[in-house]
């Protein structure tokens, strides 16, 4: 459709791009769960999607597309490209009044045209939305594997170097080296700088005294990590899940924390012996949170001193 267009989207465009998603993505839940509440699939309601402070975020720090058709914006394109050769998908959403004229398979070949240098795409959806199977095989996504809450695709745009998906001892072209197994290897002082690692298993490495300035982790599974004797100064750390992960002995001096949630299972966190002197609590639901054993000389909520609520406490209760 000659007329589609993907332009990247700009800060004026979040209010739209978020009702857009809003609607798409409700839609999709009242069509797969009409009579149920609570449930949660992130493939068919995906993390923020209805928050403008989620699309900001995702604006300013991912490949944000809104996609024009007659005028107007009907629907958008959010893209992690990584490295020099690959790049996801994170999400694409069209308006359902627009859906079933051919927008979205327009905007999947736009997209492979714009980035005409990734040679892999990937992709995930919910196990339950088969008609999005259906559409990314028939724009030539195959799947990689398949769980009972999600499908992952893949699409090679140029397989001639390829296996065939055949797994091979060593395979090595131009500056791609492909199915190599190195597990158990030890690497010293080896320059991998500006090299691109994907679909990697580095389960259980070890990654010590070295320099890992400006390196990018997107899309990676990292439960049960550790990261210890760390600088991530000036790190973005964001659209991540942390539960029941542990900060100890952290310096956090000028961090900003927002937007920010206890997950699905609500399990609050804890502050121990930690120094938030002059931090501030901003437009936060502090329901139910317990204070005790606290320094709170100059502690104020809403202006007024908490020294003085309860010394005013204290005093209605001698009465």
């Amino acid at each position: 459709m000659s007329s589609v267009r993907i332009e990247k989207a700009h800060i004026e465009d979040v209010s739209v791009l978020t009702a857009v998603q809003t609607k798409v993505f409700d839609a999709e839940k009242m069509k797969w769960f009409p009579d149920r509440t609570g449930i949660v699939d992130t493939n068919i309601q995906p993390p923020g999607y209805d928050s403008i402070e989620m699309n900001t975020y995702m604006l300013k720090e991912l490949d944000y597309f809104k996609v024009v058709f007659e005028g107007g914006i009907v629907g958008g394109l959010i893209l992690t490209v990584i490295g020099r050769r690959h790049g996801r998908v994170d999400r694409i959403f069209i308006d359902p009044a627009y859906q079933g004229k051919g927008i979205g398979s327009t905007v999947i070949k736009l997209m492979e045209r714009e980035y005409a240098h990734v040679v892999s795409w990937e992709l995930e959806t919910s196990s339950l939305q088969l008609n999005n199977h259906r559409f990314y095989e028939k724009m030539g996504y195959q799947k990689l594997f398949e769980s009972p809450d999600e499908y992952c695709y893949e699409k090679k745009m140029n397989d001639a170097n390829g296996s065939g998906g055949k797994p091979r001892e060593l395979t090595i072209f131009g500056d791609i080296m492909k199915d190599v197994d190195l597990s158990g290897h030890q690497l010293e002082h080896c320059s991998v700088e500006r090299a691109d690692f994907y679909g990697i298993n580095g389960s259980y490495a070890t990654f010590s005294n070295s320099s890992m300035t400006g390196v990018q982790f997107s899309n990676c599974n990292l439960e049960g990590s550790r990261f210890q004797n760390i600088n991530f100064k000036k790190a973005l750390i964001a659209d991540l899940n942390l539960s029941y992960s542990e900060f100890a002995h952290v310096s956090i001096g000028g961090l900003h924390v927002h937007d920010t949630n206890l997950g699905d299972e609500g399990e609050p966190i804890t502050f121990e012996r930690c120094v938030l002197e002059g931090s501030k609590f901003e437009n936060c639901s502090l329901k139910n949170v317990d204070i005790s054993d606290c320094e709170i000389s100059g502690m104020k909520i809403d202006g007024i001193l908490v020294e003085d609520l309860l010394e005013a406490h204290a005093h209605r209760m001698k009465k």
